[in-house]
């Protein structure tokens, strides 16, 4: 830092994230006192000196701590006058009142903008000459008033997070990106109540958190006035406006409303009926289950073409992409289901994360595991017809391995000294590791005293603020287990067990026992319960165990079991025959003996029990990955056993994972030998007789893989209503993408055939994305580099789900050798979309980058990035290592091959 031209003064950063809550404002007073000096040197309606060093960019922990410490009774009155075209400035005023216990120091708002961008300011009725420093607008100390205070900034908005449309804007405040439109108090434990009027084209509707009070029109203008909002933090504050139709039904008394832009009718009437009941039956079950009536005043959806996430829990205004809600004719299972469990997700937001919102976003786990953990659960009543334990193993397990195998994985809970770094904790880890421990959690408490735990942390704070520890406290109270030490090594560290299994046998070969070995590198033991499943292709039998020792033995036989520790005797009585199968289910990277391993690669899909047959599988994934099984064994497997799974949701775990085997770990020689068998497979399973579901997943799959002629004459002839499958029902969205998979293949008539779906589609948000993909497909290389370049500069990565998909079809397998050149300036830009993107773009970025590498140029092209980067963020060198593991291992596995 710069005190002046003359001499500087360096400090070393300190960061009081970890110090305990009663150290912290002790801790804080040198980081106060050097803030009053060099923003309180200006006097009252002067702005400090050009030179005077300003605060760090974002949101500090140590500048939100201070503030939080002195701020309380905070509310908003917000106006903003949104204009017609997205090109016209967005202009309000805000006005921040609160009380103060401490005037000694500045205080600074939080405003990613430019000084043009403020236009007046007044202090308690005081003018007040301030400029935007480092992203902060600070009011100096002299005009603060102990007690109340009034502060009144008249403003333009930055675009960053409105995401401004043709006829539509929407915010997208989380995590830390209201101060990127508002100048407010940026963090999450600084709550307040809003009040908003919109200002917006006559023709246009508008939604926010809370009710509308009125609405008047004035010539070609409207003018909407909310209600005040209950207590939210920024990140929660929301509004749309636009060209929206509007749906409304009544459930259980309560009045609901549906925001969409969506022109097909026939789509709307067919899911509307199903969104209200979804939701209603998620409130019912969340009510009942914490005992708190939904804590806010109204409640609508806002259903958003191409949003950015699945869904955002906005309190009163739950914003959803269109296209995960309003599903095409005959979806698939997982597609059903995938949409009630996020309209579950979204719902219990309401209670976790909104009515009792985190300290600091280093716990924003606790907000997303809540959620995850009770959407499990909240949509079994929906579908009994589902294999409830077997869909949360596979929602949660293999996305969770998926990180967990990499060098960039990470523990769930994991320290965050500034909130511009908030969007780099997101990920698999807390959305699917943290469900499986809270599932952990449960079993270790109980759960009648896990859910009294629940009731009374969601009580107790509130519309407030709590961190995990705080919850922690309520459950160890009701337990004798030690769940902060539990905590230490499920939650505060990285990583899962390695368990190896070993067979303990008789001199006849009888099966005795069976040693589970933990095997960590690092020689961490992890505590958790299992079961232990043994069986073949007639039955199995299960033990359920404790595994907390580096050996634990299970004893088969209750004449041989012992009682030493590290031991856990039979179940009552029976002694078990010499199973062909030996396999844990729980947590971890597990090795097989070799008799259990070689049995599944030959029978896996006789084994009866769909649990045990999923986790076969993804021991065998496993094995594939680390490198002892071969990956044409595996897809000789797949060919088995695809036709004869009987379970739809186990069916597309391997649909899924045969694209990921056929276009990154077969060896080309060995993809062009399998290719028709697996082609003709996929055909026959859908052609043949069953449900409409079962086929649309395969043939999702077959699209993806298609290569041969007669594969894409097939797909060109059910384009062009030439040929039809029973109970294949073809969407707009099905026939875009095959004239879009057709165009990248080179397909004789390309051309025409996108030329024709471009006439066919008669919404204007779906024919937008067509328009930005064709290029993307286009067979000139120079055409495709041209839509990567166009990546360079953020106006072209406004539609976000857009440009994942562009930059997937420019990364294509069949296109990787070209695209090696887009690596190097891709991995450039991500310290960039950390910025300008939203939360998860980063990540799904380097997904799509690396999507189609499986080459060791690939890799070597990665690995000397990150050489060449060595003071790389961090956060952003894991999410980069997270996305690029399976260009690491595919090219390792090609070169043993």
């Amino acid at each position: 830092m710069h005190l002046s031209r003359r001499f500087r003064i360096v400090l070393q950063p300190v960061s009081f994230r970890h110090a305990p809550p009663d150290a912290v404002p002790a801790a804080s007073l040198r980081y106060l006192l050097l803030t009053a000096a060099l923003l309180g040197m200006s006097a009252p309606g002067c702005a400090p000196p050009d030179d005077a060093p300003p605060l760090a960019p974002g949101i500090p922990y140590e500048l939100a701590r201070d503030r939080a410490a002195r701020i309380a009774d905070l509310r908003y009155d917000v106006a903003l006058t949104l204009p017609e075209h997205p090109d016209e400035p967005v202009t309000g005023t805000l006005v921040a009142a609160f009380t103060l216990n401490d005037t000694s120091q500045a205080l600074a708002f939080d405003f990613r903008a430019g000084d043009d961008q403020v236009h007046a300011v007044t202090a308690n009725g005081e003018p007040v000459d301030v400029a935007v420093r480092n992203e902060h607008l600070v009011i100096p100390s002299a005009v603060l008033r102990l007690g109340p205070n009034r502060i009144a900034i008249d403003f333009t908005a930055g675009d960053g997070s409105l995401n401004r449309r043709e006829d539509y804007l929407y915010t997208l405040f989380v995590p830390d990106r209201a101060s990127y439109a508002l100048p407010v108090f940026d963090q999450p434990d600084l709550k307040a109540r809003f009040r908003l009027t919109l200002d917006v084209p006559a023709r246009w509707v508008a939604v926010a958190n809370a009710p509308e009070e009125a609405m008047e029109r004035r010539g070609p203008r409207r003018i909407y006035r909310f209600a005040e909002t209950r207590p939210l933090p920024t990140y929660l504050f929301a509004f749309a406006a636009g060209d929206f139709q509007i749906v409304r039904a009544e459930r259980d008394g309560r009045p609901m409303r549906l925001f969409h832009r969506e022109t097909d009718r026939a789509r709307v009437r067919r899911n509307t009926p199903a969104l209200f009941d979804l939701h209603a039956a998620a409130l019912r079950w969340l009510e009942a289950y914490t005992g708190i009536p939904y804590p806010f005043a109204k409640f609508d959806m806002v259903l958003i073409p191409s949003f950015q996430f699945g869904g955002m829990e906005h309190p009163g205004s739950i914003f959803y992409r269109a296209e995960s809600l309003f599903l095409d004719r005959n979806p698939t299972q997982n597609q059903a289901l995938g949409r009630a469990s996020l309209i579950a997700h979204e719902t219990a937001h309401m209670w976790f994360g909104d009515l009792v919102t985190m300290r600091w976003f280093d716990d924003v786990w606790t907000k997303e595991v809540f959620a995850n953990f009770m959407a499990a659960r909240i949509v079994n009543p929906s579908f009994p017809e589902i294999d409830h334990a077997l869909r949360f193993w596979l929602a949660h397990y293999p996305a969770a391995y998926d990180v967990e195998r990499t060098e960039g994985t990470h523990p769930i809970r994991q320290p965050l000294d500034n909130l511009n770094e908030a969007g780099s904790l997101y990920g698999a880890i807390i959305y699917q590791k943290a469900p499986i421990v809270m599932q952990q959690l449960e079993r270790i408490v109980g759960e009648d005293a896990f859910r009294d735990g629940i009731r009374a942390y969601l009580n107790t704070y509130a519309y407030g603020n709590a961190s995990w520890p705080d919850l922690i406290a309520f459950l160890d109270a009701r337990t004798e287990e030690d769940l902060t030490a539990w905590s230490r090594r499920w939650v505060e560290e990285a990583g899962r067990p390695v368990i190896r299994t070993e067979r303990v046998t008789a001199p006849d070969g009888r099966l005795l026992a069976v040693r589970l070995h933990q095997e960590t590198p690092d020689g961490r033991l992890w505590t958790q319960a299992l079961t232990l499943a043994l069986g073949d292709s007639s039955g199995q039998i299960t033990r359920s165990l404790r595994l907390q020792d580096r050996v634990t033995t299970v004893f088969l036989d209750s004449t041989a079991a012992g009682t030493a520790p590290g031991t856990a005797p039979a179940d009552s009585g029976a002694a078990a025959p010499t199973p062909a199968y030996v396999l844990p289910l729980g947590y971890g990277l597990m090795q097989p003996d070799s008799t259990t391993q070689a049995w599944l690669l030959e029978h896996l899909p006789t084994i009866p029990d769909n649990q045990t047959r999923a986790v076969a599988w993804l021991t065998l994934w496993d094995g594939l990955l680390e490198g002892r099984i071969a990956p044409g064994r595996m897809a000789m497997l797949l060919l088995r056993a695809l036709p004869a799974e009987p379970t739809e949701l186990l069916a597309q775990r391997m649909l899924g994972d045969l694209e990921t085997l056929y276009w990154r770990y077969l060896p080309s020689t060995t993809r062009t030998t399998l290719a028709l068998p697996i082609e003709e497979m996929l055909w026959r399973e859908i052609v043949r007789d069953g449900p409409a579901s079962r086929k649309a997943a395969f043939f999702a799959t077959f699209r993806a893989i298609a290569t041969g002629v007669d594969a894409m004459d097939r797909l060109y002839r059910l384009w062009d209503d030439l040929l039809s499958v029973d109970d294949l029902t073809l969407s707009e969205n099905d026939r875009t993408d095959l004239a879009l998979w057709m165009a990248l293949q080179a397909y004789p008539g390309w051309t025409r055939i996108l030329d024709e779906q471009a006439a066919r589609i008669t919404n204007p948000d779906r024919l937008a994305r067509f328009a930005f993909l064709r290029p993307a497909v286009d067979p000139d290389p120079a055409v495709r580099d041209s839509v990567f370049a166009s990546f360079a500069d953020p106006a072209h990565r406004r539609q976000e789900n857009w440009v994942l998909e562009a930059v997937r079809y420019l990364n294509h397998p069949l296109h990787a050798d070209h695209a090696l050149r887009y690596l190097r300036p891709g991995l450039a830009l991500v310290e960039e979309l950390q910025t300008t993107g939203t939360i998860f773009f980063p990540r799904r970025f380097l997904d799509a980058l690396f999507s189609g590498h499986t080459s060791p140029e690939a890799a070597a092209v990665i690995r000397q990035f990150l050489a060449d980067h060595p003071d790389y963020p961090p956060r952003l060198r894991g999410k980069i290592l997270q996305a690029a593991d399976p260009v690491f291992r595919a090219a390792r596995i090609r070169d043993e091959g």
